[in-house]
């Protein structure tokens, strides 16, 4: 089995009768759905999910589940959701997909926070996969400038026709070349200062729970 499947299918069996549950963005999220799905159909369970972007909450209707706005939830009791890096101590990059905004929102009204991802995902130090950085339009071109000057190696992030990705809040994503984060406290605390950010991919002291998917098969379960 994938190891996407593995973590996808084993996040799935954390969901609670009654809860309210965070849905991700991703490939690997995109597992943890379905499996969700079918324990609903199976067990008969009652849950009230909340989706991360568009393209989870399209998949999610179309597996039957119970879809509600964040803005008629009081809180979420468990999001699952895939990471693209994540630290020793549970610092993650996250929005590869393009989602980290509306991924973040759901994350920090979360009670619990689970990530999903294969062993590659775990890093020493963040910084190797690019960092996003999601921006307004207006003036993002002085944005970028001011991320060249900085050394930050930025790229626009383009879709498969080359054009300037498109967020589902109708912003721009602008990935960040860093190589290595030494401090990413520091370093997201200097990111949502910027003018014209509206919020980046560093994911500070959100995670309570990872789950590993590993090359033989196996699965580890990681807690802070």
């Amino acid at each position: 089995m994938d190891q996407k499947q593995l973590v996808g299918e084993k996040a799935a069996t954390f969901v609670e009768d009654g809860m309210v549950v965070g849905l991700g963005t991703g490939s690997t999220a995109a597992y943890m759905v379905k499996a969700v799905a079918e324990r609903v159909k199976k067990e008969r369970l009652s849950i009230t999910c909340v989706s991360t972007s568009k393209v989870t909450e399209e998949l999610a209707l179309s597996l039957g589940l119970n879809v509600k706005d964040l803005a008629e939830i009081d809180e979420i009791d468990l999001t699952i959701d895939g990471a693209d890096e994540v630290s020793p101590d549970f610092q993650g990059i996250k929005g590869g997909g393009g989602a980290l905004l509306y991924e973040k929102i759901v994350a920090t009204n979360s009670k619990k926070n689970i990530w999903i991802v294969d062993d590659s995902k775990l890093v020493d130090t963040l910084g190797k996969f690019p960092l996003p950085v999601e921006v307004v339009p207006f003036g993002s071109e002085h944005l970028f400038k001011n991320f060249v000057e900085k050394g930050y190696k930025p790229e626009y992030r383009k879709n498969e026709k080359d054009t300037k990705f498109i967020t589902d809040s109708e912003n721009i994503i602008i990935d960040l070349h860093l190589d290595k984060i030494e401090d990413p406290k520091a370093f997201a605390n200097e990111l949502i200062h910027e003018v014209g950010v509206v919020e980046h991919g560093l994911f500070i002291d959100i995670a309570h729970q990872v789950i590993v998917g590993k090359a033989n098969g196996e699965i580890e379960i990681l807690t802070l």
